[in-house]
């Protein structure tokens, strides 16, 4: 295979894989408490090229481009006001915590609600829990303390779907529970779709590359064919 081929493709798949990390956070801009995720790219190892005849080193060639894990940034982003009772949102480090069908996981998303038993569950009906890990009874009033929330730190978190996360809990979290706001999304809207776009033309100029070695390589066959008549 063509070194130029197989560095043009690894390259429009590192962007594929982008564009759609881009397209999910563009998707929950608008979700409380989501948080970005980003890929660091880097280049394969370099091949060494070399004099066939007398060894002497001409120079490197990068063999291609890999993407690392997704990283997400989990930095705090700020609350807004939404004067409904039963929304929370942390101010400073730490994560809410609820009981799923799957186990414990964690959230900043502190758009909660009460369900049938008077119990103070997240949109996805998983109760939320208090710092002892005791579901939280939602009053008469429709009201929940702030104080009655756990909050949580969590080590080494990690995303696992539905603005949930899994990791080590390490005790009570420093931030404050705040009642009646939520805390923004940390995408933001017009940066995710500059790298958007500025992806897609990555992806389209190795899609020319890869045309234009198509060509040459035809044209070189056609070449030799012609010297071989």
């Amino acid at each position: 295979m063509d070194t130029g081929l197989y560095i043009a493709a690894s390259g429009m798949l590192a962007q594929q894989v982008r564009e759609d990390q881009l397209a999910n956070d563009l998707s929950n801009a608008s979700t409380p408490g989501y948080k970005t995720d980003s890929s660091v790219q880097s280049d394969f190892g370099a091949m060494l090229l070399a004099n066939t005849s007398t060894g002497q080193t001409i120079g490197a060639l990068n063999t291609g481009v890999q993407l690392g894990a997704p990283v997400t940034n989990v930095t705090p982003s700020t609350l807004h006001s939404t004067g409904q009772p039963l929304d929370f949102g942390v101010a400073g480090q730490g994560f809410f915590a609820v009981r799923t069908p799957q186990g414990i996981r964690y959230t900043r998303d502190g758009q909660f609600q009460a369900n049938a038993q008077g119990q103070l569950v997240d949109g996805q009906g998983n109760q939320v829990l208090s710092q002892n890990g005791a579901p939280i009874a939602v009053s008469a009033q429709g009201t929940v303390p702030g104080t009655s929330i756990g909050t949580f730190n969590i080590s080494n978190p990690a995303k696992q779907g539905d603005n949930y996360f899994t990791g080590t809990p390490g005790g009570k979290a420093t931030g404050t529970v705040k009642q009646g706001e939520l805390e923004d999304s940390s995408v933001d809207p017009v940066n995710t779709m500059v790298h958007m776009m500025s992806a897609l033309q990555t992806y389209q100029a190795g899609e020319n590359a890869i045309q234009t070695i198509d060509s040459t390589m035809q044209e070189s066959a056609g070449s030799v064919a012609s010297l071989g008549g």
